[in-house]
């Protein structure tokens, strides 16, 4: 890995940590341009909502357990 990604990562970290847990899980599917962040083991929501900046929140009740961005790429 280039010393510029990891540099690009790094910067990423105090965002990683404020995550609401610490264990996350995060997948990028590169042909439909979504990123998937889990923050429980990947399971079905009970609910959803999508805001306006193409990211959808999922929920079990009350308790936000992922997020899902639309044109992830667009976003770097």
């Amino acid at each position: 890995m280039a010393y510029a990604q990891l540099e690009t990562i790094s910067k990423s970290i105090p965002y990683l940590l404020s995550f609401p847990s610490t264990h996350s899980w995060i997948d990028y599917d590169r042909e439909a341009d979504v990123l998937y962040i889990n923050f429980e083991k990947p399971e079905p929501a009970t609910d959803s909502e999508l805001h306006e900046d193409d990211i959808i929140g999922r929920k079990q009740g009350e308790k936000i357990i992922g997020i899902t961005v639309l044109n992830a790429s667009q976003r770097a």
